[in-house]
């Protein structure tokens, strides 16, 4: 019968520990390019910075009659997609990148774009930022999926991050009633 119980040589963990210091959290178990998932995640930066312009852009333009209910919810996502973007760019700063705030290469980066409306097309807003939670949602999945046991700490963050593109989804079926 084969033994399953849980054993690991904690001497070799403290040696490996003390001999590449150095690399911060990126572990012998770490299995993923950290320079590529900083690329990636520099795109997720970007990205979360576009919604976060785009959904307070809206919220300050919104106007109407439904105009209230409608413009908190997009600073409640705002404010969601700007937490979203500090938490990418602090795994960043984890893996020993440097994050990219730049403003000439945010539109390029994201995956989705920033867009405006008349202040009265609340309905274009919302629709708008629908489609930019799908695009979101469909990319985060596709991270997610690459990231796979490679990095599980990023992978669990882009999850987290994920389930609440998900909802502003949500939320914006229910404004749009459908």
């Amino acid at each position: 019968m084969a033994d399953n119980s849980f054993s690991i040589d904690v001497a070799a963990i403290r040696e490996r520990a003390r001999q590449k210091m150095s690399e911060g959290p990126v572990t012998d178990g770490y299995k993923r390019s950290p320079e590529e998932v900083i690329g990636v995640l520099n795109d997720v930066v970007a990205t979360e910075i576009v919604c976060w312009m785009r959904y307070a852009r809206h919220a300050i333009s919104a106007s109407g009659i439904n105009r209230a209910q409608v413009a908190d919810e997009f600073n409640e996502h705002a404010h969601e997609e700007r937490h979203h973007a500090l938490r990418a760019a602090e795994r960043i700063s984890q893996l020993g990148g440097d994050p990219d705030f730049d403003p000439e290469t945010l539109a390029r980066r994201s995956h989705t774009t920033y867009a405006t409306f008349k202040d009265d097309d609340l309905r274009g807003m919302l629709e708008e930022n629908l489609v930019a939670e799908r695009i979101v949602i469909e990319s985060y999945q596709e991270i997610i999926r690459w990231l796979g046991d490679g990095d599980v700490t990023t992978r669990r963050l882009m999850e987290d991050i994920l389930a609440e593109e998900e909802e502003h989804a949500d939320d914006l079926m229910d404004l749009l009633g459908k």
